[in-house]
């Protein structure tokens, strides 16, 4: 028998716990199989322990897995289940340490305001653990990602309860964004004729050149950007929308992505905080600044250094603080009981996550009375911003949207190769006075600049000529398996997306676009058209560049589904290997303290499921292992009943959560395979494990709940116990008898 194997990501908070009760079924599932099922570690906590071993015990030290898999994936033999993993922001890496730390580990602290070389060193070393570390690594392929049919069927005939309706006397929520010097405006872009070496310098007004990045490779036909976000207009922008959203008696929002953005986006957040609060801020920056206090993390990290000081002074500055509360207008609350607001920390509110909850809200967040009300959402850059006010303005039009008939919207990412990376982070600078950032090639000639003021946020972004013709194929590929129009959006008014256009034309001529419907347009129109569709119940594939991929297989999963962790998403390795991810986990903390505090645990593994599905299916046609593809058909059909009998967790503690639901996926699997005749040894060492399990259904399943409604202990919440963690999320004996016994 050919044998196969497949890479399961060890990951972070919900996820990691769902590992803990799906990966022993499907180990048992395989075993003799010839599909062997390895685990790699590229968690938050993982990574630090990688990549910080120094002072680590031999026991406490751990390989790389990151790297490991990154060279795996550009390979063919590569078959990776990726799952959702944390994209840390700067409070969740100290976090982690603090934990990591307190078990004994010798991690260093993490140096929030270097002053020495080693100190500026150690914050560099960190820096591959910020932001979106794991998902450039990974990714070297472009994305298709979609629901699965069996899913898009289910949730049109067992529509999810979360829609609500838009308010009949009118909505006076918006998306407000920057007219001018925001990214979009000022984005310059070209691409190579040949390839060469280029350097990123800072000329300030006096002609003084630095180096803030040595030379770098680009290839022929690549695509580079710059672009910048004057801070100055930023602060005036928000001020604007302090100003109107006060005046409107709207609740203000901050939309940003400061965990996968980790270098630009935590600077706006930054200035938010700052401009909002900035009567208490102003008056005491002094201090503010002797206790290291940083507003990029938030209000939060304000408040916290406020123990530093005297508790007069702390009473004075929280006072100052509470005022401009009654000064301003209503902050979206992320957790009103606990006063916690949309500004208190950067990683609370991601755009992508937030903005389709909005949409689903009837264009509200929560306020401090624990009550939905209209927003003024601010999402500063342009890029991005707009297409999120088609929808909002749809909406007011049209109403709720429908998920018993509305269609879906599919989508192909451009993200091989680093393609158009998250913030391109280590292109990314702020000058320190006013001056110009160039890009010069190694004969000395300036390819683009920017012209830059004190503590402006410039960045640098790379797309490689191969992932976009890969990314083209891909497009033409899925609107021909599909019979579906591929948009691809597209704004000539962009520079970057001008040179995108060129390319794409000059492509497509490569494939068969016969009989296909096959379009550029920019976002807002193509959203428009998209919603059309949706509202008809018809189906689009949104052809995208990397961050809009991202947002959009948030927003439409998310309308539709209930949550973008039921998405199917493949990526297609440039050197054909594949890339299996499982959907997002931007809910992921509440389900942990859920977990925690009350025992149930209410992350939904379809994803997990379904993505197993085309990753047997590979495994099967990479080394003609027939037992792999019987192994997926038939967890296909498990995937069905589970839907079918309505299995997902429920949100409510003291009923089926995910350890329930993983046992019944196991159930149906078994009898699925039991059923078929395509392999009599498999079928007679799963037939009695399917019928044990069905004769233990009742007793499974009470001893499942059994396990709820208390307090769990697992070690910790980055780095918890395996062996505490494994015993909670295997708290049935009879069940852990018939699986451990395969």
């Amino acid at each position: 028998m050919s044998s196969a194997k497949i890479t399961w990501t060890k990951i972070d908070e919900a996820p990691a716990l769902a590992t803990h009760a799906l990966l022993p079924i499907v180990q048992a599932f395989a075993k003799g199989t010839g599909v062997e099922i390895e685990t790699a570690d590229i968690s938050l906590a993982g990574r630090i322990i990688a990549n910080f071993p120094d002072n680590l015990t031999d026991e406490q030290k751990i390989p790389d897995e990151l790297a490991r898999l990154g060279d795996l994936a550009k390979t063919p033999a590569a078959n990776i289940v990726k799952l959702p993993n944390i994209s840390a922001s700067i409070p969740q890496l100290q976090d982690a340490i603090k934990e990591l730390q307190a078990q004994g580990y010798d991690i260093p602290d993490y140096p929030e305001e270097p002053k020495t070389d080693e100190e500026k060193a150690l914050r560099a070393r960190f820096a591959v653990v910020l932001g979106s570390a794991v998902n450039p690594v990974l990714r070297e392929g472009n994305a298709d990602r979609r629901a699965a049919v069996s899913v898009k069927k289910f949730a049109q005939k067992h529509p999810h309860r979360m829609m609500k309706d838009w308010p009949a006397s009118g909505s006076q929520t918006r998306v407000a964004h920057m007219t001018g010097k925001d990214f979009f405006g000022s984005e310059s872009s070209a691409t190579m004729s040949a390839p060469t070496a280029v350097r990123i310098e800072f000329v300030a007004a006096d002609g003084q050149a630095t180096v803030l990045k040595k030379e770098f490779p680009l290839l022929a036909g690549e695509v580079i950007d710059t672009s910048v976000m004057n801070v100055a207009a930023l602060r005036a922008f928000f001020a604007e929308q302090i100003s109107r959203a006060k005046a409107d008696g709207t609740l203000l929002s901050l939309h940003l992505k400061a965990t996968m953005m980790k270098v630009s986006d935590p600077v706006m957040f930054g200035h938010c905080v700052s401009v909002y609060f900035g009567a208490a801020l102003d008056k005491h920056a002094d201090v503010l600044t002797e206790i290291g206090a940083d507003v990029n993390n938030g209000l939060a990290d304000v408040l916290d250094k406020l123990d530093r000081l005297p508790a007069e002074k702390k009473a004075e500055i929280e006072a100052d603080i509470a005022a401009c509360y009654e000064t301003g207008p209503a902050l979206a609350m992320v957790d009103s009981r606990k006063g916690i607001t949309n500004l208190h920390v950067p990683n609370n509110v991601i755009v992508d996550a937030s903005m389709p909850v909005v949409v689903r809200d009837g264009g509200r967040m929560w306020n401090n009375d624990d009550a939905l009300q209209d927003t003024v959402a601010m999402v500063p850059d342009r890029c991005y911003a707009t297409m999120y006010q088609a929808v909002i303005e749809d909406c007011q039009k049209n109403g709720q949207f429908d998920p018993a008939t509305m269609g879906t919207v599919a989508n192909v990412g451009l993200m091989a190769k680093k393609a158009e990376e998250y913030g391109s982070h280590d292109k990314t600078f702020m000058p320190p006075s006013a001056g110009t950032m160039r890009v010069v090639d190694t004969a000395g000639t300036t390819l683009l600049e920017q012209a830059v003021e004190a503590g402006d946020i410039f960045r640098m972004c790379q797309t490689k000529d191969e992932a976009i013709r890969d990314w083209v194929k891909l497009g033409v590929a899925r609107a021909r398996a599909t019979g579906s129009p591929a948009l691809f959006w597209l704004d000539a008014s962009r520079a970057h997306d001008d040179e995108l256009i060129d390319k794409v034309e000059t492509y497509l001529v490569d494939h068969d676009t016969a009989g296909l419907d096959i379009q550029i347009m920019a976002p807002v129109e193509a959203m428009e058209f998209s919603l059309e569709r949706v509202r008809r119940g018809e189906d689009t594939i949104a052809v995208t560049g990397n961050v809009l991929r991202d947002y959009l297989t948030d927003l439409f999963p998310i309308l539709e589904l209930g949550t973008s962790a039921r998405m199917l998403s493949i990526v297609p390795l440039l050197n054909g290997g594949g890339l299996f991810e499982t959907g997002a986990g931007g809910s992921a903390p509440k389900h942990v303290q859920q977990f925690l505090s009350e025992g149930h645990l209410r992350w939904d593994s379809l994803g997990e499921y379904c993505a197993l599905v085309p990753s047997l299916e590979q495994a099967a046609e990479q080394s003609g292992n027939a037992t792999a593809a019987l192994l997926a058909r038939t967890l296909d059909e498990a995937v069905g009943q589970y839907l079918e009998n309505s299995r997902y967790p429920s949100r409510k503690v003291n009923e089926i959560d995910n350890r329930g639901a993983t046992f019944f996926l196991a159930l149906y699997w078994a009898q699925a395979l039991a059923a078929q005749d395509e392999d009599a040894g498999l079928k007679a060492r799963i037939a009695p494990v399917a019928a044990a399990l069905a004769e233990n259904e009742a007793t499974i399943a009470a001893e499942l709940l059994a396990a709820q409604g208390e307090a769990v202990d697992i070690g910790g919440y980055f780095h918890p116990d395996d062996a505490k963690t494994a015993a909670a999320m295997r708290p049935s004996a009879t069940f852990n008898g018939i699986i451990d016994g395969m």
